[in-house]
């Protein structure tokens, strides 16, 4: 008999919101994705995750993170700031098996060589803040080692973000992005996601590439 997998008997995550009385701070870009659908089909497109330790910034309440795991990710290292989300994410570590570490600490400042020396991590699997994903993606592209210490990287962004960094030549939305982007990677958008779907509701659709 296969042994039930613990991280889908944790109760809904709109019932953990509720009982902590969490909400979305429009100050750090948060914005919930709730369906476990659809953060699964985020986590799948970050490829095959056994034997992969996937990094993921900014989990809130951690529906991303139930999806990485569910997948089969080896290891979840997941970065935090906001502190309110502590228990919801000590809920599913403490679920994990030991699959799960959770680091409480500010994205911009974080040391990511060091982080994927110690951990492990090797992917980058993300719903970004929204407000801080341009300067994090740019950060990881312009890391001094060449390849750099991640495979690839999988996030979710505003659709208007990602069109800067796949643009073309001599389309309107081609800049700095699209080249520093192109010349360290191949972008690519896989799929876009309508505002309804997030708590709360964005102005924008958001996509991920």
């Amino acid at each position: 008999m296969t042994k039930p997998d613990p991280i889908a008997a944790l109760p809904p995550l709109r019932y953990v919101i509720r009982d902590a009385g969490l909400s979305a701070k429009k100050s750090l870009g948060q914005n919930f994705l709730l369906d476990l659908n659809i953060t699964r089909r985020i986590a799948r497109a970050g490829g095959p995750l056994g034997g992969v330790t996937v990094l993921e910034i900014g989990p809130g309440p951690g529906g991303l993170t139930r999806a990485l795991l569910l997948e089969g990710a080896a290891k979840v290292v997941t970065i935090e700031r906001d502190e309110r989300f502590r228990p919801a994410l000590a809920l599913t570590e403490d679920c994990s098996e030991g699959r799960l570490t959770n680091l409480f600490t500010d994205a911009l400042q974080a040391n990511y060589e060091a982080i994927a020396s110690e951990t492990g991590a090797k992917r980058i699997i993300a719903n970004l803040p929204y407000n801080i994903a341009t300067p994090l993606i740019v950060g990881w592209l312009t890391e001094e080692r060449w390849p750099p210490w991640f495979d690839k990287m999988v996030v979710m962004v505003q659709r208007e973000v990602a069109e800067r960094f796949v643009a073309v030549p001599a389309s309107e939305n081609y800049g700095r992005l699209a080249v520093l982007t192109q010349y360290r990677a191949t972008p690519r958008i896989l799929f876009s996601l309508p505002p309804s779907v997030f708590t709360p509701s964005p102005k924008v659709s958001l996509v991920t590439y």
